[in-house]
């Protein structure tokens, strides 16, 4: 399910009541070679509860409110829909306003082996180099909350499907996944950072391949034309921004556009057809259908949301 650029990950069933340790914080946990996934649940309001982990940990909300206290930032809201991935041995403090025995929070905490990541990090380094001189697959630790999109969705669904599993070979199944997982971050912090205006690597080929298309977003440019800003062939600037983005450069372009729209319609007198033409659509039928899929309302919708 998506709504609001979120992706929504299945939450596993609570506990049954008469198995609950606490109503702060309980605690359920299933151990494999190379992680470990907790899924917590909280069934009364609290405030300012520690947690830490050993291990760097990828946190996903599932159901209810959290409020998160972490690094020296200011305090944010933690819903279904998000991550967050901190490294290990950092401490959070978390507030549950809403937390009842009727409308409980539950969140997963995935904590992933050090030595996992480093082989990853590694083998991705080896087999597939990021084009230019000291460029790297790495975690962004600056980078480290994010709404969920539909392949890290997946592929957490996934991992929780293998971590609850009792199949023989469920250790063998999540070491597969949890690289897919560690490539789904980093893909993900690299989109949140273009999103943001952080990524301004002047290194990274698609830099100026970004700027170009944010600028020229009325134009109706081909691959073999955005590979050209890249200085790259055809096949390997697909090859490359798919890899980096964890999207085809059409489906960027697409988002640029949704986006742009969501800007236009923030204004309430503007007509839906002239937003369909500044955001670079050329039929309007078509963008409504686009918008809709994306966001889940009309464009229309969506400019009365925001008429203040």
């Amino acid at each position: 399910m998506i709504t609001n650029n979120r992706a929504f990950i299945n939450p596993p069933q609570l506990s049954n009541e008469k198995s609950l340790k606490t109503l702060v914080e309980n605690r359920t946990v299933y151990s494999l070679n190379h992680c470990e996934l907790n899924l917590f649940e909280t069934y009364e309001s609290s405030a300012l509860v520690p947690l830490k982990f050993n291990d760097l940990v990828v946190t996903s909300m599932l159901r209810g409110k959290k409020v998160m206290h972490l690094f020296d930032d200011p305090s944010f809201e933690y819903l279904p829909g998000e991550t967050v991935v901190i490294p290990s041995k950092v401490e959070m403090k978390i507030d549950f306003p809403e937390a009842t025995l009727d409308n409980p929070t539950q969140c997963l905490a995935l904590a992933i082996d050090q030595t996992k990541i480093s082989d990853t990090l590694h083998f991705l380094n080896e087999r597939y180099p990021k084009e230019g001189n000291n460029q790297f697959w790495h975690l962004n630790y600056q980078n480290y909350f994010f709404y969920n999109n539909v392949e890290l969705t997946t592929t957490i669904n996934k991992l929780i499907k293998e971590c609850m599993s009792t199949s023989i070979t469920k250790d063998v199944l999540a070491d597969l996944t949890l690289q897919e997982l560690l490539i789904r971050i980093i893909q993900t912090q690299t989109s949140k950072a273009i999103d943001d205006g952080l990524f301004s690597d002047p290194k990274n080929p698609i830099t100026p391949v970004i700027e170009f298309i944010r600028l020229n977003l009325k134009e109706n440019f081909t691959i073999k034309h955005l590979s050209e800003k890249a200085c790259m062939s055809t096949a390997s600037f697909y090859r490359f921004f798919k890899r980096e983005l964890g999207q085809s450069p059409i489906e960027f372009i697409i988002d640029e556009k949704i986006r742009c729209a969501k800007q236009l319609l923030k204004n309430p007198t503007i007509q839906i057809n002239e937003v369909c033409y500044l955001s670079g659509f050329e039929d309007c039928n078509y963008f409504i259908r686009l918008f809709k899929k994306h966001e889940g309302i009309t464009p229309k919708q969506y400019q009365l949301l925001h008429v203040n």
